[in-house]
């Protein structure tokens, strides 16, 4: 006689998210892997190692990955003073952070564009005192993609901080543990995995973005220009065997780095003691 399961309804709700994830996820992947097989081996590299597309990787990944520790570490301190801390205006911070969630991408990119451009208020202001351009560089790449993932970090880092006890903050601290001491021994560790989880979801959001980027980058061939943006080009261009050669070099890619993130993840947390 089989054991009847403790929560109910365990095969209709698996058969649902095994339809909902075909649906959505694995049919159009797949069938961008099969679209990929009508080209040959020799007419992949060919495309890949274009100096265009290599060009275009490294601006999207590395600008990614710049951002994404960017709003790791000042969505720490965020997430850290909203928790710890009451002050008049809390809950407008608390919206103004998931303000980026709501406003469509196309819009923060142009408002960002409109200020950091040599022209705005903020990019001629930089220009003339520190000599930095921000738009139309890789740099306002980096701005954008801080601008629409740090709410991700923040988010995920927030809830972990709720839930800590902080008796074990003044049990290091009866100890004679400094205050350095009791974040990095005590607070950091627990709040580590959250944080890269935040990371990842910076780091995959920064990698596809592509409304909020496109007015600000400038969009310069070898300088700015993102995967995305080139996709695209390609798809206007009707070359649709270049458009999925990188489409799949971009998938590949992306999945590789988020495993090797969840994997870091997971050892992490498996060394703190929370597996």
């Amino acid at each position: 006689m089989s054991r009847s399961s403790i929560m109910p309804g365990f095969r209709p709700t698996i058969g649902f998210t095994l339809i909902y994830l075909s649906l959505i996820v694995l049919i159009p992947l797949s069938t961008l892997v099969f679209q990929s097989f009508q080209l040959n081996w020799d007419d992949y590299v060919h495309i890949i190692t274009n100096k265009r597309v290599l060009s275009s990787f490294r601006v999207s990944f590395s600008t990614a990955l710049v951002a994404a520790l960017i709003a790791g570490f000042f969505g720490f301190i965020v997430a850290w003073v909203l928790v710890r801390y009451s002050f008049f205006g809390k809950q407008f911070f608390h919206a103004l952070i998931d303000f980026p969630f709501a406003l469509p991408t196309a819009v923060a990119g142009i408002v960002l564009a409109t200020i950091f451009q040599p022209s705005g208020f903020l990019g001629k202001l930089l220009i003339d005192t520190f000599g930095v351009q921000v738009a139309f560089k890789p740099l306002g790449i980096v701005m954008a993609l801080i601008f629409i993932s740090i709410p991700f970090v923040v988010r995920t880092v927030e809830p972990v901080l709720l839930e800590f006890e902080t008796s074990m903050e003044e049990a290091a601290s009866s100890l004679g543990a400094t205050r350095w001491q009791v974040f990095s021994k005590v607070i950091f560790p627990n709040v580590l995995p959250a944080l890269l989880t935040g990371f990842a979801l910076a780091f995959a959001r920064g990698v596809g973005e592509y409304g909020s980027v496109i007015f600000i980058a400038g969009n310069i061939p070898y300088v700015s220009e993102i995967v995305p943006l080139l996709i695209v080009t390609k798809l206007e261009q009707f070359d649709i065997e270049g458009a999925t050669a990188i489409a799949l070099t971009m998938l590949v890619i992306s999945f590789v780095l988020l495993l090797l993130i969840n994997l870091l993840q997971f050892w992490v947390r498996k060394r703190s003691g929370q597996l």
